[in-house]
């Protein structure tokens, strides 16, 4: 197909070490129809691994800052993602996907996972009723979600869809955690909790099943019998420049 399909990782820091699992699984997994981008944000780009890439793929290298702190490198993905998107990938992609690089694919994931919005339920409470969900929950928070609202709690290792509504939704987020920021508050799950904020009031064309964003420490359960994305299991203490 002519469709191409950006793909954006982060991979700051230690977790540069988890791009070749990655991109090595994505090659045999994702999107193996369509022409491919990947973009890989790294403060260390000398050590981004050589992998071979099929016709049609393409890697780019996105040199960015580092952080002291965990919390801080996550809080500028939306910015970075929003600002690639006006500066290159607007031009180069029809669709997007936002993925983790701490994960692997480990079965097809293909043309059924594209939408204008594409968001997927997250592994730890997809069956949960919303009282559960770690929505934010002060009202001073641009991430607040009353209590009588929700309707699923979105995973934010994985956001998708048109290449144009992605980065409505990135510079929608990066202004209220920038807002948040400025008044010295800092949501519940940071950029998740904004993520479930705009996904609330702006539904995604797509929910995608968690067998997209699956825990590599979480048993196959009766609903998810087929694992396509998962989070490998790792030392937070090791990866994370703060825990």
């Amino acid at each position: 197909m002519n469709l191409t399909i950006a793909t954006t990782v982060f991979a700051v820091g230690k977790y540069v070490s988890f791009l070749q699992d990655f991109l090595e699984t994505a090659e045999k997994h994702f999107m193996v129809d369509f022409n491919v981008r990947y973009y890989v944000f790294t403060d260390r780009p000398h050590d981004v691994p050589s992998v071979n890439l099929t016709q049609g793929r393409h890697l780019s290298v996105i040199q960015v800052p580092g952080s002291n702190r965990w919390q801080a490198i996550s809080a500028r993905r939306m910015e970075i993602i929003q600002t690639t998107i006006e500066r290159q990938i607007s031009r180069e992609a029809d669709y997007i996907f936002c993925l983790d690089v701490d994960s692997k694919f480990h079965a097809r994931w293909g043309a059924e996972s594209l939408g204008r919005l594409v968001a997927v339920l997250h592994p730890g409470y997809y069956e949960q009723t919303r009282d559960h969900f770690p929505y934010e929950r002060r009202p001073a928070s641009m991430a607040f979600i009353p209590m009588d609202e929700g309707d699923y709690y979105y995973g934010g290792a994985m956001i998708g869809g048109f290449v144009e509504d992605v980065y409505t939704l990135t510079k929608v987020c990066r202004n209220r955690f920038e807002m948040d920021a400025g008044n010295s508050i800092e949501a519940a799950w940071q950029v998740e909790s904004h993520l479930n904020r705009y996904l609330l009031y702006n539904k995604p064309s797509k929910v995608l099943s968690p067998e997209y964003l699956w825990q590599d420490f979480k048993a196959k359960t009766k609903e998810v019998k087929v694992i396509r994305f998962s989070g490998v299991i790792k030392n937070y203490a090791e990866v994370r420049p703060n825990v």
